[in-house]
Parts: C-alpha cells; structure tokens; sequence
C-alpha cells in the first residue's frame, strides 16, 4: 500500500534505498518528521515520557536493523509505526498499564480513564469542529483538545491520534494496529464524540469545561 511519507520526504523506493546505503541524511529527516507523532503514539502505551521516548529510541535502532528486510508490502511510514505499536506494547504491558491488546476488539469505550495527555498539539481541527480565529483562541483550543484526548480509554485515543493528530489514512491505522475497518470506524467514532461531547461547553459557553 503506497503512502505519502509527509512533507519533504521522497516516495518510499529513495528512502529505502538511502537507508540500506546509511544515508545519516535521510535517517535526520525520518527522525525530524516522524519522531513527534511516534511519541505520542508510544505515550498512548507506556505510563511516563522517559519510557515513551525509549520506546522510539529502540524503534528507530529496529529500523535500522531490519531495513534490509523491508519487503514494501506496506508504506514505510506504516512499517515503522507497526515496529513502535509492537515495541510500545511490550513495553506498557511490562508496565502493566494496558490491557492485553487481544482486548482491542472487546473496547466498549465504557472506561473513561483519565490518561496522560499526549505531548504535542493537534495537527489539525476535525472539520465537523468549529474553528476558532485568533491565535490565543486556536492555542488554547488545541491545549483542550489535547486534555481531551487524555481522558480517553487508550484503544480509542490511539486511533484518533492517529487519524486526526498524525494524518494517517483508515487503511493505515488498520494495519498498523491489526484491527479491522468496522472497528477502526467504531473507535475512531467514539473518540470523536468524546472529545467533541467535552469540548461542547467551550464551544457554547466559551469558558473551560470541567
């Protein structure tokens, strides 16, 4: 399944070709423009930043490990976000923070834990959202919205962070996760209401919901 890597990144056939050749180049600017958003995604699994940031740590040393292997069946960006899922998960149910991820199926988003909030902003408003104007106003928005997604139930606020925080298609999340396309619709949706539910009072009232 081919992907746009993000922006300024060449088609998947230069990046791997410049990786197995240990292009240091190359290597930067996957790091520059993936390292956020594997972050907050391992941050969804692990119970402190110190682990998340070991988890892309040991991410990024697997990548160079197995890019001689990458067989292209899936983008590069959805290989290395499977390689962080699986890294991440290991490493948050030694922890013993997450549920076995074989749970993943069984969320009825019934749990309204209150997890950290993930580090980072929001890369853009869903369009069903209403958009602030102003600057202050947009931060302080994306500052809520980023609480919000903490009070998730972990399975949903993985997959609206990846779909709405880091822009990966429904096909991508699928496969990085192993779920399928009627769950990933299911979760996705019940994030969404969620996070707009809680963002309701703002919206009409313009102060901060408790």
């Amino acid at each position: 399944m081919g992907s746009v890597l993000g922006e300024g990144l060449p088609p998947d056939d230069v990046v791997v070709t410049a990786l197995r050749a240990g292009d240091e180049e190359m290597f930067a600017a996957l790091l520059d423009t993936w390292s956020g958003g594997l972050l907050r995604v391992a941050r969804s699994y692990v119970s402190t930043d110190h682990s998340a940031e070991e988890v892309v740590q040991d991410t990024w040393l697997a990548v160079i490990d197995g890019i001689d292997c990458f067989e292209g069946r899936s983008s590069v960006k959805t290989w290395v976000y499977r390689i962080l899922v699986n890294t991440a998960k290991k490493r948050g149910v030694r922890e013993s923070r997450t549920l076995p991820w074989s749970a993943f199926e069984q969320d009825g988003g019934r749990s309204a834990g209150h997890g950290p909030v993930p580090p980072g902003g929001w890369k853009e408003v869903p369009g069903a959202w209403p958009t602030p104007e102003g600057e202050a106003l947009a931060a302080e928005v994306r500052g809520l919205i980023a609480e919000a997604l903490g009070r998730l139930p972990s399975r949903q606020r993985i997959v609206i962070t990846l779909r709405d925080v880091e822009g990966c298609s429904s096909d991508e999340v699928c496969e990085i996760l192993e779920i399928s396309a009627a769950n990933q619709r299911v979760l996705l949706h019940r994030a969404r209401v969620a996070v707009r539910g809680w963002l309701a009072g703002y919206f009409e009232s313009g102060k901060r919901p408790e």
